[in-house]
């Protein structure tokens, strides 16, 4: 996110708040009490944010672990194309007996 996009979200926020403000005190309600409804709309929104935040901080599902694990899968697809099928047989039994020893302990 560009620092621009950060700014007219902060923006968008601020003035949908405004909004809602006005909202409910055309519906009736007096200044204080419009005040406290949206402030309390404003902090549940927040809430939501930060739930949605932090499952994708605990899933591994940030844009940073997408972008390493297409990398590393993207190095690694390379390298086995440069690899003649004997490294890859040779690899692959190195690969098998390893899980054999690491299943044996």
């Amino acid at each position: 996110m560009r620092r621009i996009d950060a700014i007219l979200i902060a923006l968008g926020v601020f003035f949908l708040g405004g909004i809602v403000y006005y909202g409910f005190v055309s519906i009736g309600f007096d200044a204080t009490q419009a005040g406290i409804w949206s402030q309390g709309l404003l902090v549940l929104g927040l809430i939501g944010w930060v739930l949605t935040y932090l499952f994708r901080v605990f899933t591994n599902n940030m844009t940073y672990h997408k972008q390493v694990k297409d990398y590393d899968d993207a190095f690694f697809a390379k390298q086995l194309e440069k690899m003649s099928p004997e490294e890859i047989a040779k690899l692959m039994e190195n690969s098998d007996s390893e899980n054999k020893v690491i299943r044996n302990e």
